[in-house]
């Protein structure tokens, strides 16, 4: 691509990314979004190579890449044969037959001494039996099958996708504003001997590709991170005990429903993401107590519809690798690290890892305050995810299996520790700076895996009976109102962005 901007003296001028799938197109996409007039991308990859594929559902901050990226929403929603997402159903967590949403919703009102579950917490005392979902749009719309857009962003949202078509749109949007994609499997990693920063990958074909940054994409194997920098890697299975998943892809045979399902079983939980298309499936265990084979049985016993495809199993360490960015090496997606996808945080952590990246683009060369800023900021998100999810797990009162009772007793980060004793005493959530999950996330996992605060906060008591009663009401009244008048989810989505052919 000819050069329109001015080379970066003594900068980066070839971006080099190893593996496409999501992370090395949502890479490609951006740089080349951005950067592409003033330096080379290219993204190595090779088709024999297959990618993990099964992130396919998202959380909202996917609608802020995309509109930075200026893609318009329809088309992507087409190309992937996308559904809306409103939350996430967990079934079976807090006990079987136990079931709640956490939405992309916040509930009720808050007032600035003391969010609204205070004000539920008082209500409920005195009698009332209204879930404190019912307080939430996303909520209750999620629960009746209803969707729209609303103005001003009045409901919150992301989406089902095929993650497979999405770095195939992605690749043609990257291969538009000029990146460069070269066919071939990396047969070595080259390194400077003077520095050990990378130079360049050698192909199977023979070819070199020379760069000055590289981006590692290239999986669970971290070709580049770990296999030639030798970086390490924070182990968090004693946190998080899954370390197996089984994926099959099943015709749909009922509407979409805007929703991802989470269906917790004896040893872990099964994943259903509705498409236009089809039905993402998926059972995430832990090998110490279910074997692959009796894995994949349980989960084609649990599917609707005609298998797509053959059950394929997946192996994973939980856990963080120790540096994201080493020498002239940024790792994003699995390379990076996993946490698995309960919370549909992976393709946002490579969302954000790649916005880290360009706040912190070398422009006149690596940095090492860079380097440590874009470390210390990687580790510091992801542990507050781990957090969020090894609560789903910690708090429960399921003891039907070996499992779960692993999971109960089992010792958790201090931070989190500190936040349950903090809510179950006090009623009390405080978000971190930059924290992914915020407080209205947070509130409705506590509640719905069983955490009920022992006190509210006094200011609840200043309003009289009927004053709480009319506040409780008004919103209430509202939510059910605004739900009403939404059309079903299916409907919108043909209107919207069908992808039929």
């Amino acid at each position: 691509m000819e050069r329109r901007g001015k080379d970066l003296e003594n900068g980066i001028r070839k971006v080099v990314i190893a593996g496409g799938g999501t992370a090395g197109w949502m890479a490609a996409a951006t740089v080349s979004k951005l950067l592409g007039t003033v330096v080379d991308v290219t993204l190595v990859e090779s088709d024999e190579i297959g990618t993990v594929g099964v992130g396919e559902a998202t959380i909202p901050p996917l609608i802020i890449f995309h509109r930075q990226l200026d893609i318009k929403e329809q088309d992507f929603m087409a190309a992937t044969q996308a559904t809306f997402k409103l939350g996430i159903s967990f079934e079976n967590w807090r006990d079987i037959d136990a079931d709640y949403i956490h939405s992309f919703g916040v509930t009720g009102r808050d007032h600035w001494s003391a969010g609204f579950q205070h004000f539920w917490l008082r209500d409920r005392e005195r009698g009332s039996e209204i879930p404190f979902g019912d307080y939430c749009l996303e909520l209750v719309a999620a629960q009746k099958n209803k969707f729209a857009h609303l103005p001003k962003q009045g409901l919150n949202y992301a989406f089902h996708i095929d993650a497979t078509l999405y770095a195939k749109f992605l690749r043609k949007f990257s291969e538009d504003l000029g990146c460069k994609r070269v066919e071939g499997k990396i047969v070595s990693v080259n390194t400077r001997a003077a520095d050990g920063y990378i130079e360049s990958l050698t192909l199977d074909s023979g070819q070199k590709v020379e760069g000055d940054l590289f981006i590692d994409c290239t999986g669970f194997r971290g070709l580049l991170i770990e296999q030639t920098l030798h970086t390490g890697y924070e182990d968090w299975s004693h946190w998080l005990p899954c370390d197996s998943a089984v994926a099959v892809q099943t015709e749909s045979v009922a509407e979409a429903i805007p929703y991802t399902r989470s269906i917790a079983h004896d040893s872990g939980w099964q994943w259903r993401i509705p498409l236009q298309h089809r039905v993402g499936n998926g059972l995430v265990y832990c090998s110490r107590y279910l074997s692959d084979e009796k894995a994949r049985e349980r989960l084609l016993a649990n599917v609707d519809g005609e298998r797509l495809t053959e059950p394929r199993v997946i192996k994973f360490r939980p856990g963080r690798r120790l540096k994201n960015w080493n020498k002239n090496c940024v790792a994003l997606g699995l390379a990076s690290g996993f946490i698995e996808p309960l919370e549909s945080t992976s393709i946002h952590l490579i969302q954000k890892g790649i916005t880290r990246l360009m706040q912190t683009f070398p422009v006149n060369g690596i940095q090492q305050s860079d380097i440590e800023e874009f470390n210390r900021q990687s580790r510091i998100e992801i542990e507050h995810i781990l957090d969020f999810i090894v609560l789903h797990y910690k708090v429960t009162n399921r003891q039907d299996s070996p499992f779960w009772r692993h999971c109960r007793t089992m010792p958790v980060p201090d931070s989190l520790a500190h936040r349950i004793e903090l809510f179950q005493e006090t009623g009390r959530i405080f978000r971190e700076p930059n924290e992914l999950f915020a407080e209205s996330s947070w509130l409705q996992v506590m509640l719905g895996q069983g955490i009920l605060p022992k006190h509210h906060h006094p200011v609840v008591d200043v309003m009289s009976d009927e004053d709480l009663t009319r506040f409780m009401e008004t919103i209430k009244a509202n939510v059910d109102a605004t739900v009403a008048k939404l059309p079903n989810h299916q409907d919108y989505v043909k209107q919207y962005c069908n992808s039929a052919p």
